[in-house]
C-alpha cells in the first residue's frame, strides 16, 4: 500500500469509528436488514468449516515457496505486471481477514435459507481461495464463480479447495476486464445472468470498481447483496463508494469500514448506514 493510501486509510478509520453505530439492529427500518445486522453481522459463533479453512491459511503462511504473480491490480495494465513473491508473504499480508470471510459465509447461508434455493455467487479476486472457500462452504448446492488474474496464484487456490473437498467452485483465469466483461461469446457463459451474492476484491482503482459494480448490479437479484472490499483503501476507492451509494439501482448500503454492502431491493428505504463491527 502506498504511503498516501495508508494515511487515507487511517484517517478514514477514525472518521468511521466516531460516525458509525455500535448497533445490534436498532434504528434500521427494514425487518429483513434488521435481522441481517442482528443475526449475521453480530453472530460470533464458529461454524463447522471455519477451523479447517483457517488451517489452510496457516499452512500458506508457513510456506517457503515462491510464485511468479501476474498483477493486474492497481497498475491498470492489460498485460499485467509479473512479480516474484513468496506464498507466505501474500498469505500474511494480502488475504482477506478471517472475520470478513466468516461474515460472508453467514451471509450466503442466511440468504440461501431465506430464498430456499441454490445461489449463484460471484467473486472478483480469488487470491489463494480462502475467502472463496468460505463462500463455497455454506452449501454444496450453490455455485461460486471466481475470477483471478494470475495462473500460479489460482493453482494454489485450487490446492486449497481440493484439501477442503469443495467441488462447487468454477474458476476463470485472466484479466477480469476480459474474463468477466468480455463480449466474446466463448466467455459469456462464465457470467451467471442471475447473481445472488457478489464479492469484489480485485483491482482497487476507481475506474475498475465502478466498472465491476455497475456490471454486477445489473445482474443482482432483489434480495441479493453486492459486497465491495476496501471501500476506504484510498481516495479513489472512497470516491467510487460514494458514487455507488447514489446509483439509482441502489436502495440501501452498509458501511462496515473494511467492506461495504450494497442492496437493491426496491422495498427498502433509501438509507446509508455506518455500522461498527
Amino acid at each position: 500500500m502506498a504511503k498516501s493510501a495508508q494515511i487515507h486509510s487511517v484517517c478514514a478509520f477514525f472518521k468511521h469509528f466516531f460516525s458509525s453505530w455500535n448497533t445490534t439492529g436498532e434504528g434500521i427500518h427494514s425487518p429483513y436488514l434488521f435481522e441481517l445486522v442482528r443475526f449475521i453481522l453480530r453472530d460470533r459463533n464458529a461454524y463447522y468449516c471455519f477451523a479447517d479453512i483457517e488451517r489452510r491459511r496457516e499452512y500458506l503462511k508457513a510456506s517457503g515457496d515462491e510464485l511468479d504473480v501476474v498483477d493486474f491490480g492497481s497498475q491498470g495494465s492489460k498485460e499485467g505486471k509479473h512479480i516474484r513473491r513468496k506464498i507466505s508473504e501474500i498469505a500474511k499480508n494480502h488475504l482477506e481477514r478471517p472475520e470478513i470471510g466468516q461474515m460472508l459465509f453467514r451471509l450466503v447461508n442466511w440468504i440461501g435459507e431465506q430464498e430456499k434455493r441454490s445461489l449463484e455467487i460471484v467473486e472478483l479476486g480469488t487470491s489463494f481461495g480462502i475467502t472463496t472457500a468460505y463462500l463455497a462452504s455454506a452449501s454444496s448446492g450453490n455455485t461460486v464463480h471466481t475470477y483471478e488474474g494470475s495462473g500460479e496464484v489460482l493453482k494454489v487456490a485450487q490446492g486449497v479447495w481440493r484439501a477442503l473437498k469443495l467441488e462447487n467452485i468454477q474458476w476463470y483465469e485472466g484479466n477480469i476486464d476480459q474474463t468477466l466483461l468480455s463480449t466474446d461469446s466463448s466467455l459469456l457463459n462464465s457470467v451467471p445472468a442471475r447473481v445472488d451474492v457478489a464479492y469484489v476484491d480485485a483491482n482497487h482503482t476507481y475506474e475498475a470498481t465502478k466498472r465491476y459494480a455497475g456490471f454486477l448490479l445489473d445482474r443482482l437479484q432483489t434480495k441479493g447483496v453486492l459486497a465491495i472490499d476496501d471501500i476506504h483503501y484510498s481516495e479513489e476507492m472512497e470516491r467510487a463508494w460514494q458514487e455507488l451509494k447514489q446509483d439509482p439501482r441502489v436502495t440501501t448500503t452498509m458501511d462496515l469500514y473494511h467492506i461495504g454492502l450494497v442492496f437493491v431491493d426496491p422495498h427498502y428505504l433509501k438509507r446509508h448506514y455506518k455500522i461498527r463491527l
